[in-house]
Protein backbone atom coordinates (compact mmCIF):
# COMPACT_ATOMS: atom_id res chain seq x y z
CA UNK A 1 0.00 0.00 0.00
CA UNK A 2 1.15 3.25 -0.32
CA UNK A 3 0.19 6.08 1.91
CA UNK A 4 1.05 10.00 1.32
CA UNK A 5 -0.12 10.94 4.49
CA UNK A 6 -0.09 9.43 7.61
CA UNK A 7 -1.87 10.76 11.58
CA UNK A 8 0.13 9.72 14.11
CA UNK A 9 -1.92 9.74 17.57
CA UNK A 10 -0.36 9.80 21.11
CA UNK A 11 -1.20 10.56 24.12
CA UNK A 12 0.91 12.19 26.75
CA UNK A 13 2.58 9.22 28.07
CA UNK A 14 6.49 7.67 27.68
CA UNK A 15 5.35 5.61 25.07
CA UNK A 16 4.37 8.53 22.76
CA UNK A 17 7.68 8.65 21.29
CA UNK A 18 8.01 4.74 20.03
CA UNK A 19 4.63 5.16 18.24
CA UNK A 20 6.49 8.63 16.39
CA UNK A 21 9.37 6.76 15.78
CA UNK A 22 6.91 3.70 13.70
CA UNK A 23 5.12 6.32 12.02
CA UNK A 24 8.72 8.11 11.26
CA UNK A 25 10.00 4.81 9.56
CA UNK A 26 6.61 4.70 7.23
CA UNK A 27 6.72 8.06 6.07
CA UNK A 28 10.49 7.69 5.64
CA UNK A 29 10.10 4.59 3.14
CA UNK A 30 6.90 6.13 1.13
CA UNK A 31 8.26 8.93 0.90
CA UNK A 32 4.52 10.34 2.54
CA UNK A 33 3.74 13.48 5.01
CA UNK A 34 2.75 13.00 8.65
CA UNK A 35 0.18 14.92 11.42
CA UNK A 36 0.67 14.42 14.90
CA UNK A 37 -2.14 14.74 16.96
CA UNK A 38 -3.30 14.59 20.78
CA UNK A 39 -6.55 14.67 22.00
CA UNK A 40 -7.58 15.79 25.35
CA UNK A 41 -10.80 14.91 27.00
CA UNK A 42 -12.64 18.14 28.03
CA UNK A 43 -12.21 18.58 31.79
CA UNK A 44 -15.62 20.05 32.17
CA UNK A 45 -17.44 16.69 31.41
CA UNK A 46 -16.15 15.17 34.81
CA UNK A 47 -15.92 18.48 36.97
CA UNK A 48 -18.38 20.87 35.79
CA UNK A 49 -19.34 22.71 38.60
CA UNK A 50 -15.57 23.05 39.72
CA UNK A 51 -14.23 23.43 36.03
CA UNK A 52 -17.06 26.80 36.35
CA UNK A 53 -15.74 28.42 38.79
CA UNK A 54 -11.65 28.33 37.78
CA UNK A 55 -12.91 29.56 34.07
CA UNK A 56 -14.46 32.28 35.57
CA UNK A 57 -11.47 33.19 37.24
CA UNK A 58 -8.42 32.62 34.93
CA UNK A 59 -7.40 34.28 31.75
CA UNK A 60 -7.52 30.91 28.63
CA UNK A 61 -9.03 28.90 31.08
CA UNK A 62 -8.33 25.18 32.46
CA UNK A 63 -8.85 23.38 29.18
CA UNK A 64 -6.94 26.45 27.77
CA UNK A 65 -3.51 26.64 29.59
CA UNK A 66 -3.34 22.50 29.69
CA UNK A 67 -3.90 22.43 25.77
CA UNK A 68 -0.98 24.87 25.55
CA UNK A 69 0.84 22.53 27.34
CA UNK A 70 0.06 19.65 25.57
CA UNK A 71 1.04 21.53 22.42
CA UNK A 72 4.69 22.86 23.68
CA UNK A 73 4.92 19.03 25.10
CA UNK A 74 4.13 17.50 21.37
CA UNK A 75 5.61 20.02 19.47
CA UNK A 76 9.18 19.25 21.70
CA UNK A 77 8.26 15.38 20.90
CA UNK A 78 7.62 15.80 17.15
CA UNK A 79 11.44 17.78 17.02
CA UNK A 80 13.11 15.65 18.54
CA UNK A 81 11.65 12.90 16.25
CA UNK A 82 12.91 15.20 13.34
CA UNK A 83 9.25 15.83 11.89
CA UNK A 84 7.96 19.81 11.32
CA UNK A 85 6.84 21.81 14.24
CA UNK A 86 3.97 22.81 11.89
CA UNK A 87 2.46 18.81 11.84
CA UNK A 88 0.91 19.55 15.72
CA UNK A 89 -2.58 18.79 16.46
CA UNK A 90 -3.91 19.17 20.16
CA UNK A 91 -7.59 18.88 20.47
CA UNK A 92 -10.07 18.72 23.04
CA UNK A 93 -12.99 16.10 22.57
CA UNK A 94 -13.38 11.97 22.57
CA UNK A 95 -10.00 10.59 21.24
CA UNK A 96 -11.08 7.86 19.08
CA UNK A 97 -13.91 10.61 17.27
CA UNK A 98 -11.42 13.64 17.00
CA UNK A 99 -8.62 11.47 15.88
CA UNK A 100 -11.32 10.06 13.28
CA UNK A 101 -12.11 13.42 12.43
CA UNK A 102 -8.97 14.83 11.96
CA UNK A 103 -7.68 11.60 9.97
CA UNK A 104 -10.61 12.80 7.32
CA UNK A 105 -10.21 16.08 7.64
CA UNK A 106 -6.56 16.10 6.51
CA UNK A 107 -7.14 13.33 4.02
CA UNK A 108 -4.78 10.86 5.82
CA UNK A 109 -4.62 7.23 4.35
CA UNK A 110 -3.18 5.45 7.56
CA UNK A 111 -3.41 6.57 11.42
CA UNK A 112 -0.93 5.15 13.69
CA UNK A 113 -1.03 4.96 17.50
CA UNK A 114 -0.24 3.06 20.33
CA UNK A 115 -1.94 0.13 22.12
CA UNK A 116 -1.50 -1.72 25.21
CA UNK A 117 -2.80 -4.77 24.29
CA UNK A 118 -5.01 -4.71 27.03
CA UNK A 119 -6.96 -7.93 28.35
CA UNK A 120 -9.88 -9.21 30.72
CA UNK A 121 -12.23 -6.22 31.81
CA UNK A 122 -10.06 -3.69 29.69
CA UNK A 123 -10.42 -5.59 26.97
CA UNK A 124 -14.06 -5.67 27.19
CA UNK A 125 -14.52 -2.59 27.76
CA UNK A 126 -12.53 -1.08 24.47
CA UNK A 127 -9.56 0.98 24.02
CA UNK A 128 -8.88 4.05 22.09
CA UNK A 129 -7.02 2.05 19.63
CA UNK A 130 -10.57 -0.46 18.99
CA UNK A 131 -12.53 3.02 18.73
CA UNK A 132 -10.87 4.37 16.68
CA UNK A 133 -10.24 1.41 14.37
CA UNK A 134 -14.36 1.14 13.83
CA UNK A 135 -15.49 3.58 11.90
CA UNK A 136 -12.09 5.15 10.50
CA UNK A 137 -11.66 6.63 7.26
CA UNK A 138 -8.53 4.76 6.19
CA UNK A 139 -5.83 1.95 7.31
CA UNK A 140 -5.16 2.16 10.96
CA UNK A 141 -1.60 0.37 12.34
CA UNK A 142 -2.05 -0.03 16.08
CA UNK A 143 1.65 -0.13 17.25
CA UNK A 144 1.72 -2.30 20.74
CA UNK A 145 3.70 -0.23 23.65
CA UNK A 146 4.51 -1.46 26.80
CA UNK A 147 4.58 0.76 30.42
CA UNK A 148 7.35 0.41 32.10
CA UNK A 149 8.02 -2.40 34.09
CA UNK A 150 5.60 -4.89 31.57
CA UNK A 151 7.21 -5.70 28.92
Amino acid sequence: MSYKKVLVAVDTTDEAEDVIKVAREIVEEKNATISAVTVLRPIADFYVNLYSTLEAGSEGGFEGRAADRATEWLTDLVKRCDIAADSVNVVIGTPAVEIRQLAEKIGADLIVLGTHGRHGLGLMLGSTANAVLHGAPCDVLAVKVHAEGTG
